[in-house]
């Protein structure tokens, strides 16, 4: 729309540099708990991403900070329990004799926080008018296949870094397998964080 200026960000390179190269939105390179702006947005929107933020205070600090007075933040992230059944099952076959020497010194990747907390982080960042749900977003694949080529890409994709090519393909079916005898069958059990707040004005 005529007078909208989007900005992208991300701190991966390698994502950005698969982004749209177009003149709308501007790309920027960088850490989402240290955003380099300060007063300049009406809105700030994510989805998917607050969960690979660790330190959530400061997140919310930084984007509090990037807002204009008077502007929204609208997010969804992964929430408490959120894929607890699958990441249950990784840990396991990470403990097994099998696995486990592949994960020394593995740390967990993900913060999936819960509502409480969450709310109370937007407070003491400054926000008003908060508005945070955990809802059940569980999602069924139609096939064995089609279960363990998404997992592999994106909810096991640190694991399978750890192993050698030659392991990986067990480890997910391993995982496929117990997903196929869960009722309903091959179901991600994701849960979602929806944030909504906004920044007072002076």
């Amino acid at each position: 729309m005529p007078g909208i200026i989007v900005v992208g960000l991300d701190a991966s390179a390698a994502m950005l540099a698969q982004a749209d190269k177009g003149q709308s939105p501007v790309y920027v390179r960088a850490d989402g708990a240290a955003l380099p702006f300060a007063s300049a947005f009406d809105a700030v929107f994510s989805a998917a991403v607050f969960h690979w933020i660790p330190d959530h205070d400061q997140l919310f600090r930084s984007v509090h900070h990037a807002l204009r007075p008077g502007g929204r933040l609208v997010a969804q992230c992964g929430g408490a329990a959120n894929l607890d059944r699958l990441y249950g099952r990784a840990r396991a076959l990470m403990d097994s004799s099998e696995y486990r020497d592949h994960f020394v010194g593995w740390t967990s990747f993900n913060h999936f926080e819960n509502v409480a907390d969450t709310e109370r982080r937007l407070r003491q960042a400054g926000f008003n008018d908060i508005d945070v749900s955990l809802v059940s977003s569980p999602v069924t694949f139609d096939t064995p296949a089609a279960f363990s080529e998404f997992v592999a890409a994106v909810c096991l994709r640190h694991h399978l870094d750890r192993l050698p090519p030659s392991a990986r393909v067990g480890f997910i079916a391993r995982i496929t397998e117990q997903a196929g005898g869960d009722d309903p069958s091959l179901t991600l059990d994701y849960w979602r964080l929806n944030i909504a707040a906004r920044k007072g004005r002076a």
